[in-house]
C-alpha cells in the first residue's frame, strides 16, 4: 500500500485546506460536504476531518482489490493510536470487528451515510480566476455532496466560457437571480483580497446563507451568515515553522 502522502492526492483539495476558525461565526467547510441534518450526534470538526482520511484510505483499499481492513492498519498509515481509530470507527454504527477487520465496503458506506455525502449541497463560485477554475475542475467534490453549479465573474473575457465543457461562467449580476430559482446558499469565494469585502456583502444581499472564503481577506457578515476562511499561508507556515 502507498503511504497517505501519496495517495489520495484528488483529495487533497479538501483534506489539506481545512483550517482553523477565526472567529465564532465560522463554519468548517465540512457543513458543505458532510452535514447531515438527521444526524441524532453531534461529531466534531476533529472526528470528521479523521472520517474524511479513514474514506480516502478505505477507498484506495478498495481500489487495490482489498476486502478488509483492521483499525491498526488505518491508524499505521496516518501516524495516530489504534484506539482513536476504533473510537471514531465506534460512533458509526458498524458491524465489523476492529480485531478480526472491518469489511472495507462497508465501513466506506458506513462514513458516507454518517457525514451525509448523500445529501447534495448546492453551491456557486465566485471568482473565475486561476483558483476558482481549479476548483471548479476539481470533479472529486460530488463523492461528497458538493454539487458545483456555476462560476461567476464579472471579466467580459471570461464570460460565456466552459470549464470542462460542463460549467458555464456567468455574469456575476445573474448569481442573486440564479441563487433564488436553485435554492443555493452556499458560495466558495477566489475574488482578489481587495473585492473580497464587497462581494461578501453582494453574496449577503443575494440570500447566501455560507461562503467559503478563499481570499486573504476576514469578512464582516451578519450573525445569520456562516464563513469559513481557508487560510493557506497559514497552513502553509504551520507545516514549514520547524524546517
Amino acid at each position: 500500500m502507498m503511504q497517505l502522502d501519496q495517495y489520495c492526492s484528488a483529495n487533497k483539495v479538501i483534506i489539506k485546506f481545512y483550517s482553523k476558525p477565526q472567529n465564532t461565526r465560522i463554519l468548517s467547510p465540512r457543513v458543505f460536504m458532510c452535514y447531515n441534518v438527521n444526524m441524532e450526534k453531534k461529531i466534531s470538526d476533529k472526528v470528521i476531518n479523521r472520517l474524511t482520511l479513514y474514506h480516502c484510505i478505505l477507498q484506495d483499499y478498495l481500489n487495490s482489490g482489498e476486502t478488509y481492513i483492521s483499525s491498526g492498519q488505518i491508524a499505521s498509515l496516518l501516524n495516530i493510536d489504534d484506539s482513536q481509530v476504533r473510537k471514531d470507527i465506534s460512533i458509526l454504527n458498524n458491524s465489523g470487528k476492529s480485531r478480526i477487520g472491518y469489511i472495507i465496503a462497508e465501513l466506506k458506506k458506513s462514513i458516507e451515510t454518517t457525514l451525509g455525502f448523500s445529501k447534495t449541497k448546492k453551491a456557486f463560485i465566485v471568482g473565475a480566476g486561476n483558483l476558482g477554475m481549479a476548483l471548479a475542475k476539481y470533479d472529486n467534490f460530488t463523492n461528497y455532496g458538493l454539487n458545483i453549479i456555476a462560476l461567476f465573474d464579472n471579466d467580459r473575457k471570461k464570460i460565456g466560457t466552459t470549464i470542462n465543457g460542463k460549467l458555464l461562467v456567468l455574469d456575476v449580476e445573474k448569481l442573486p437571480n440564479l441563487a433564488r430559482k436553485n435554492n443555493v446558499d452556499i458560495a466558495i469565494l477566489t475574488v482578489p483580497g481587495k473585492y473580497a469585502q464587497k462581494t461578501a456583502d453582494f453574496l449577503v444581499a443575494a440570500n447566501i446563507k455560507y461562503i467559503w472564503n478563499f481570499t486573504p481577506t476576514v469578512l464582516s457578515v451578519p450573525k445569520e451568515v456562516q464563513v469559513w476562511n481557508e487560510n493557506l499561508m497559514g497552513n502553509f507556515l504551520q507545516f514549514t515553522y520547524n524546517i
